[in-house]
């Protein structure tokens, strides 16, 4: 009777940890965005260079990206010259989502590596970020002419991706 009241939490226990342990060989990159298939969420944010404020809607009938990224992110640095190549090869109009960063830097940032951007909007505290599902950057999002978004890259893009995920689907969407 003693030996099966032990057996009992250890079973328990050892249930937890299987559980644990596999839900850590996942790929957080590949959790499906629940937002795919739905209209982008709306919001107005002001523009980085400081002209007024901007919002998806300026968008409308229009097949584009919005890359969230900062001047603080390491992997947005790897991410940005795919960025610049796209803009330099006009392959789809590129927003800039500047999350959670000072301007000054953002700016710097834009100065010292490029700018793919058709424009750069800032989300200085992250609010406007939480409604779009964002917990880190870069993350990019596929939004098509009805405003409904298509597709959610979390982290870099890589050559690879651009070439097998990105680009079909800008063609099937009817993009540039």
């Amino acid at each position: 009777m003693k030996s099966l009241r032990l057996l009992i939490p250890v079973a328990i226990f050892a249930l937890i940890g299987w559980f644990l342990l596999k839900g850590l060989d996942r790929d957080p990159k590949l959790v499906p965005s629940p937002l795919i298939g739905k209209p982008a969420p709306a919001f107005s944010l002001p523009v980085l260079n400081g002209e007024g404020n901007w919002s998806p809607a300026q968008m409308k009938g229009k097949v584009w990206l919005l890359n969230v990224w900062a001047s603080w992110c390491a992997a947005c640095q790897v991410e940005h010259p795919l960025l610049n190549d796209m803009a330099r090869n006009q392959i789809v109009p590129i927003v800039g989502f500047a999350w959670k960063d000072k301007r000054d830097d953002s700016v710097a940032w834009l100065k010292r590596h490029g700018n793919p951007y058709s424009v750069v909007i800032s989300d200085f505290d992250g609010r406007a970020a939480i409604d779009w599902g964002v917990y880190g950057a870069p993350e990019t999002f596929l939004i098509d002419r009805d405003g409904v978004i298509r597709y959610k890259q979390v982290g870099p893009f890589t050559p690879e991706i651009i070439r097998d995920e990105l680009l079909p689907l800008l063609k099937r969407l009817g993009a540039r």
